[in-house]
């Protein structure tokens, strides 16, 4: 018997291993891309409509269709969060930088909370553990925010080669994919529809509960009423709560402060109006977009966070998401046949054995 290995696979084998060796070395020296090529894909999956119409239709030169949506993209969304980020970066960092502002303000409410409900929630332990968390997790949010905003020029440099190869990055990807074809098309389409939920899914719905909760928070008087209406809109990734977790403090926080009218005005804004808003909005956008599971946004955005800052909101689900259509497209392309599929097959063996049976000569 022989043993032997083909000399082919093991110069394939040796080849793999070098290759793969290769891809971890130019992975781990470009990670720090990673948020601009996520950026990249985003916008271009956003804007590849709009720019196959202005090439197709309106004749346009692909260079030029290419910086005018670029152009269009930073008016719409790069001037307006980066204005808010630089907002919320000169008033978060003061705080960080004074931890003693955070406790005294969670003080207040504790001892609100003890002298009229009886409840003992913010213990001193339980403070300590909070501000550390909260301090912790705003400075790292603002560090990964600051290398994000510094990965802008990088990612317009990736959309710009993207949307003047549109149609021949597409080619390569149904030629190329290791899947059927069915699969490629099932893997583009869900890509697409992920990118739809995620980047303008999640977004408006934040808008939507910050721009409400903002309203109610100048109507009422409240301090730093922009940073509340900010923080309002990041929580609204949370599942079930959402918002509460800044009106809701900010009520029992003017309702300390002896603020009757206006803690009870927060209160009752934010159970009536924010919380409608989250559930119609959401009603609204899951009918014309993918139905993103509430904790894939959740974990997704405490992953993107951590990774990405502020934008993370948007790629962590993103990532996760294509996680699971990945492990969807595996199982179609190389997992066991369904039910249907496998009695069919029985079926067709013992029709065939049978024949066999009844015909032995043959």
């Amino acid at each position: 018997m022989n043993n032997k290995i083909n000399p082919n696979i093991i110069r394939q084998g040796l080849f793999l291993v070098f290759l793969l060796f290769l891809g971890i070395i130019i992975l781990k020296e470009m990670y720090f891309m990673l948020g601009a090529f996520l950026g990249a894909i985003t916008l271009y999956v956003l804007m590849r409509p709009a720019m196959l119409k202005l090439i197709i239709n309106r004749k346009w030169k692909k260079w030029i269709a290419a910086l005018f949506m670029m152009l269009i993209s930073v008016i719409l969304l790069i001037i307006p969060f980066g204005w808010l980020t630089t907002y919320a970066i000169k008033t978060i960092r003061p705080l960080i930088q004074n931890p003693e502002v955070i406790n005294h303000t969670f003080l207040q409410i504790n001892d609100y909370l003890i002298q009229n409900l009886s409840l003992d929630i913010l213990s001193a332990k339980n403070l300590s553990n909070i501000n550390s968390s909260i301090l912790s997790f705003a400075q790292k949010t603002i560090e990964e925010t600051m290398s994000g905003v510094g990965n802008i020029m990088l990612m317009y440099v990736i959309l710009y080669f993207m949307l003047i190869e549109t149609t021949s990055i597409e080619k390569w990807l149904r030629h190329n994919i290791p899947f059927k074809n069915q699969n490629v098309q099932t893997s583009i389409s869900e890509f697409r529809s992920l990118v739809y939920s995620n980047a303008i899914g999640i977004p408006l719905v934040a808008v939507a509960q910050g721009t409400v909760g903002l309203l109610g928070y100048w109507i009422f008087g409240v301090n730093q009423f922009i940073l509340m209406g900010l923080l309002t809109a990041i929580s609204s990734v949370v599942p079930i709560v959402g918002s509460m977790l800044i009106f809701l403090p900010v009520m029992i926080y003017e309702l300390s402060q002896g603020r009757i009218w206006q803690g009870v005005g927060v209160g009752l804004w934010g159970i009536f109006l924010i919380g409608s808003v989250d559930n119609i909005a959401r009603l609204m956008i899951q009918k014309k977009l993918a139905n993103i599971h509430p904790l894939i946004t959740l974990f997704g955005a405490f992953i993107g966070i951590n990774m990405f800052g502020f934008l993370g909101i948007i790629f962590g689900p993103l990532l996760i998401s294509m996680f699971f259509v990945l492990i969807k497209i595996y199982i179609n392309e190389f997992g066991v046949a369904d039910a249907d599929e496998v009695e069919k097959e029985a079926k067709k063996e013992q029709t065939e054995a049978n024949l066999a049976a009844e015909n032995p000569a043959q």
